[in-house]
């Protein structure tokens, strides 16, 4: 079942789209202002996010950031009143998919979503057959497959983000990973991270695989350089 969370504040407009997306097959969830798209964002699983700009609490922009943050790869579709070529590019510049202007036709909006699912799935396929492993390191283990780790906080599910880092960190053991290489690799430059997101990330590994993530014996800094891991 493909879900869908859909932010928008405007009533009339959110119950249409909601009502004619499931009636396309698709699970929507509903989200009427930034703070809680963000907050539900992360608590839930989506294969696609519908995102107003103009929003109360948090614009839009701000809520595709944090998303980007946690996934980089959920394809994000802008609905937005906003509708010169720099809002767009903005827009698209802060890890959008896609960007619609209202008023739209109800069926380009059912035939973007369509396309933007079909590329993600495929993109999804390809990744699958790439990684087909298991690794153990100390009471830790990672499965690549499944995005399942087992680590000092017990069991938990890894973002492909996350994923993707702690596998070109073992990939490299031992030696020292700059940050360039990490934002080519993981992130492949299509979304610019701020300058704390790889910091981000690597806090909340040695969440789930240090017994001590201040003084960490498997993901190792090195100071303005990047990072390895240790085994």
């Amino acid at each position: 079942m493909i879900r869908i969370l859909l932010v928008e504040d405007e009533e009339h407009l959110y119950h249409a789209l909601k009502l004619n997306l499931e009636l396309e097959g698709y699970t929507v969830v509903l989200a009427t202002d930034g703070n809680a798209a963000v907050k539900t964002f992360r608590e839930q699983k989506f294969d696609l996010v519908l995102l107003d700009i103009m929003l109360p609490e948090m614009n839009g922009l701000m809520v595709c950031e944090h998303i980007r943050l946690h996934d980089a790869d959920v394809p994000v579709l802008f609905l937005s009143a906003k509708n010169t070529s720099v809002d767009r590019i903005q827009g698209l510049r802060k890890g959008a998919d896609d960007y619609l202007t209202k008023p739209f036709e109800l069926e380009e909006l059912l035939l973007r979503v369509s396309k933007l699912l079909e590329k993600s799935q495929k993109f999804r396929n390809v990744e699958s057959g790439k990684v087909h492993s298991v690794y153990t390191f100390g009471n830790n283990k990672i499965n690549f497959e499944s995005y399942e780790a087992f680590g000092v906080l017990g069991k938990v599910d890894l973002t492909k983000k996350e994923i993707l880092l702690m596998k070109l960190l073992i990939e490299n053991k031992n030696q020292v990973v700059s940050r360039e290489h990490i934002l080519k690799v993981v992130w492949d430059y299509n979304v610019i991270p701020n300058t704390r997101t790889i910091d981000n990330f690597i806090l909340a590994l040695r969440k789930y695989f240090e017994d001590d993530p201040k003084s960490p014996r498997y993901i190792l800094s090195q100071r303005g350089v990047g990072y390895k891991f240790v085994d």
